[in-house]
C-alpha cells in the first residue's frame, strides 16, 4: 500500500512527467515553423526580383499583422498593447526594420541557404550586446563560440581575394543588428510578455514600412498571382512567429532550440528547387561551424534565460 510519502512523491513528479511528454509536441510546432519560415524566406526572395524591399515588407507586415491579431487578440483583446515602454517598443522596431531590409537585400544577392546560414549567427553577435549593454559577463564559452562562428561565417561568405561577396555584406550587417536587437528584446521581456511584443512589432513594421512605401514608391501588384504571394508571404510569416513561439512555451529552449536549424535544411532544398542552387563545400562547412556554434552556446547557457530570438 502507498504511504502518504509516496503519493506526495508521485504528485511533484507529475509536473515533471506532464513537460516530459510536450517536449515532443514542441519539437513538432519548432519542425513546423522552420519549414514555414524557410518558405516565407524563399517567397520574399522571389519577391525582390519584381518589387522594393520595403513593398515586400510592407505586405509582410500586413499578412503578419492579420494572422497574429486573429491568434491573439481574441484571447487577450485590446489589453495585449499596454505598456509602459512604448519608447523602447518603437526603438527596437525602427532597428529591426533595418535589420528586415538589410536581409532581404542580401536575399537579392546571394543563395537564400548562405544569407539564412550568416544569419544563424546572430544569436554570437547578441551574446556580445548583452555584454555590452546588459553587463552579462562573456566569458571563455561564449568568447570561443563567437570566434569560431564567425570563423564559420566568413567560410559561408567566401570571400575572393580583395572583398567579401556583395549579398554577404549586407548578410553579416543583418547579423550583427538582429544580434542587438535580440539583445534589446531580453531587456524588455523584463516586463513585456511575448504578446505584446508581438503585437507591436506587427502593428509598429506595418507602419514603417506603409510609410516607407509613401515616400519611396509604390508598385500595384500586376497580377492575382502576385497579389496571393505578397500577402501570402506575410501570413506564412507570422504562422512562423507563431508556431516558434509555441514551441518555446512547450518545452524547454535546450529541447527545441537545435531544431530550429532545420530552416537551413529547407533553404537548401527549396534553393535547388527554385533557383538551381546547388550548396559549395565552403557553404556546407560555413554551415556546420556557425551552427556546431550556436548549439554549443544553447547547450552552455541551458542553464540560463535564453536570449529571445525571434523570427525574421
Amino acid at each position: 500500500m502507498s504511504t502518504d510519502t509516496d503519493r506526495a512523491r508521485l504528485r511533484r513528479s507529475a509536473p515533471a512527467r506532464l513537460a516530459a511528454d510536450r517536449v515532443p509536441l514542441g519539437i513538432a510546432f519548432m519542425l513546423g515553423a522552420t519549414l514555414v519560415i524557410a518558405v516565407s524566406q524563399a517567397a520574399s526572395k522571389w519577391l525582390v526580383a519584381d518589387y522594393s524591399v520595403t513593398e515586400v515588407l510592407f505586405f509582410r507586415a500586413v499578412g503578419s499583422l492579420m494572422i497574429c491579431s486573429l491568434l491573439i487578440l481574441p484571447r487577450q483583446g485590446p489589453a495585449v498593447f499596454r505598456t509602459q515602454r512604448l519608447g523602447g517598443h518603437v526603438g527596437r522596431n525602427v532597428a529591426q526594420a533595418i535589420a528586415q531590409c538589410l536581409i532581404l537585400t542580401a536575399l537579392s544577392l546571394m543563395p537564400l541557404a548562405g544569407v539564412i546560414a550568416i544569419n544563424f549567427s546572430a544569436p554570437l553577435f547578441a551574446a556580445v550586446f548583452a555584454a555590452m549593454f546588459l553587463h552579462e559577463p562573456i566569458g571563455r564559452a561564449r568568447g570561443l563560440a563567437l570566434v569560431v562562428g564567425f570563423g564559420g561565417v566568413l567560410l559561408v561568405a567566401s570571400p575572393g581575394a580583395d572583398s567579401f561577396n556583395e549579398g554577404a555584406i549586407f548578410a553579416i550587417a543583418n547579423a550583427i543588428m538582429f544580434g542587438s536587437i535580440t539583445a534589446a528584446v531580453r531587456g524588455l521581456s523584463a516586463t513585456e510578455s511575448t504578446e505584446t511584443l508581438i503585437m507591436h512589432q506587427m502593428v509598429l513594421h506595418t507602419a514603417l514600412f506603409g510609410a516607407a512605401c509613401a515616400i519611396l514608391g509604390f508598385t500595384w501588384p500586376a497580377d492575382g498571382t502576385a497579389w496571393t504571394v505578397l500577402l501570402l508571404n506575410g501570413g506564412l510569416n507570422g504562422i512562423g512567429q507563431y508556431l516558434w513561439t509555441r514551441a518555446l512555451s512547450l518545452a524547454p529552449p535546450a529541447a527545441v532550440g537545435p531544431y530550429y536549424y532545420f530552416v537551413l535544411v529547407w533553404a537548401m532544398v527549396l534553393g535547388f528547387l527554385v533557383w538551381g542552387d546547388v550548396p559549395t563545400l565552403a557553404l556546407l562547412a560555413g554551415s556546420a561551424i556557425v551552427v556546431g556554434s550556436g548549439l554549443y552556446l544553447l547547450w552552455h547557457e541551458r542553464g540560463r534565460k535564453p536570449l529571445p530570438v525571434e523570427v525574421e
